[in-house]
């Protein structure tokens, strides 16, 4: 169903607890992602690119109000996304993949620059394209970077991990009559607030018409199913 995808995957996947980061050994949480990715990479030949966060390192609230400049302090968090990209590109390189990073932000000594022709031409070869720095812009999160990054790229369908299955009517954990929501419209996501992206996010892809899918990356065979058309967590779409 879709041929090229666009995965958004948190920094806190990557480390212990969600902070830090985990790697080296084949239990460590960077290689049990990098492991779900080849995966799927291999049994379904989706072409794919991956916008990584950077919640286990470094976020910008965790010094507002503060006398930190907001802009420095979102320049920090897009220099960690880009270290999770380098650590993903590793643990995924390990296990014979062929890989790309691309970075917003000019780092030439250890990655490419994002190109929007080159990346779309490292898909077309089957190479995984691991986009790293956000859009290079502050007050633009990472969830803003996916929503751009999948229209720029052509992309199907952005996929959205995350550690529950699906968006529901009401919080879950606090309501045992939650009900799970197949298929919401973004206009129901933003006038809902529903946390899972931010509004500036919905909003592009509402205008482009980009479907967004919400879904438990814990299971590793959803991104397969979700690939194949199978109905797995929540559709965002008009």
């Amino acid at each position: 169903m879709y041929k090229r995808i666009l995965l958004k995957i948190s920094g806190e996947m990557f480390g212990s607890q969600g902070s830090g980061l985990e790697l080296g050994n084949p239990d460590s949480a960077i290689d049990s992602v990098a492991r779900i990715i080849q995966d799927v990479h291999q049994k379904t030949y989706a072409e794919m690119a991956i916008v990584v966060g950077a919640g286990n390192l470094f976020r910008a609230r965790y010094v507002s109000g503060t006398a930190v400049d907001r802009v420095v302090a979102d320049q920090i968090g897009m220099l960690g996304t880009l270290m999770n990209a380098l650590a993903l590109q590793e643990a995924m390189e390990r296990m014979g993949n062929d890989t790309r990073v691309m970075s917003a932000i000019p780092t030439n000594s250890v990655c490419e620059p994002y190109i929007r022709r080159k990346a779309m031409r490292h898909m077309e070869k089957g190479r995984i394209v691991i986009l790293g720095g956000g859009t290079g812009n502050p007050y633009c999160t990472t969830d803003f970077a996916s929503a751009l990054r999948s229209i720029e790229l052509k992309c199907d369908v952005i996929l959205k991990a995350s550690n529950v299955d699906a968006i529901y009517d009401k919080d879950p954990k606090k309501f045992t009559d939650a009900k799970k929501l197949e298929k919401v419209t973004y206009q129901y996501a933003l006038e809902n607030q529903l946390k899972i992206m931010d509004s500036t996010a919905f909003a592009l892809c509402q205008d482009e018409d980009m479907p967004i899918v919400v879904f438990n990356f814990d299971k590793p065979e959803n991104i397969e199913k979700i690939i194949n058309g199978d109905s797995v967590g929540t559709l965002i779409h008009k």
